[in-house]
């Protein structure tokens, strides 16, 4: 059976290194990872009076893990302004800005010829955890990380995201 309905030939999975991150309608510049979407459904486990001493199992609450976004440190405030809907020390006495401090974001990732193949809608988010920028090092060679940590209520696929249609590419003819 082929795992790809358009593309019957294909064989390799999706790549996890061509994504994008959307939120308040437009696409948030930068952001290098994202963590996992992670769910996970407690088990409740029951017997009757009259059953061997062993017990079933049944479904409980589903939990939905906090998502990472990281990015290099640039002088787009997206991070900085959602984090300080949740708490900002100078907002004259108002700590969280209860209308707005959670988002609807939008996850999707896109096959190695940049086209969009999956999405993700996760609902309800908020910022748990702001890090403005990570450890300064003189001695180190890398990029300047902030981070934000999303608790979320939920997330579904967006099945209205079909299986893109792959190309092939044609060498140009030789004069």
């Amino acid at each position: 059976m082929p795992q790809f309905s358009v593309n019957v030939e294909r064989f390799d999975p999706y790549k996890n290194f061509k994504f994008k991150v959307r939120w308040d309608g437009r696409y948030v510049a930068g952001i290098s990872k994202v963590g996992a979407l992670k769910r996970t459904t407690e088990v409740v486990e029951h017997r009757e009076g009259g059953d061997p001493s062993s017990s079933r199992k049944s479904p409980g609450r589903t939990k939905y893990e906090p998502i990472t976004l990281e990015r290099g440190v640039t002088h787009d405030t997206e991070f900085e302004r959602w984090a300080n809907k949740v708490w900002n020390y100078d907002a004259g006495g108002q700590e969280v800005s209860l209308k707005d401090f959670r988002k609807n974001i939008v996850i999707e990732v896109y096959n190695e010829a940049g086209q969009l193949a999956l999405a993700y809608k996760v609902y309800r988010c908020w910022v748990s955890e702001y890090q403005a920028a990570g450890d300064l090092d003189a001695n180190a060679n890398a990029v300047l990380i902030q981070t934000i940590k999303l608790e979320n209520e939920g997330w579904e696929r967006d099945y209205d995201v079909a299986e893109p249609t792959e190309g092939t590419f044609e060498e140009p003819p030789a004069p």
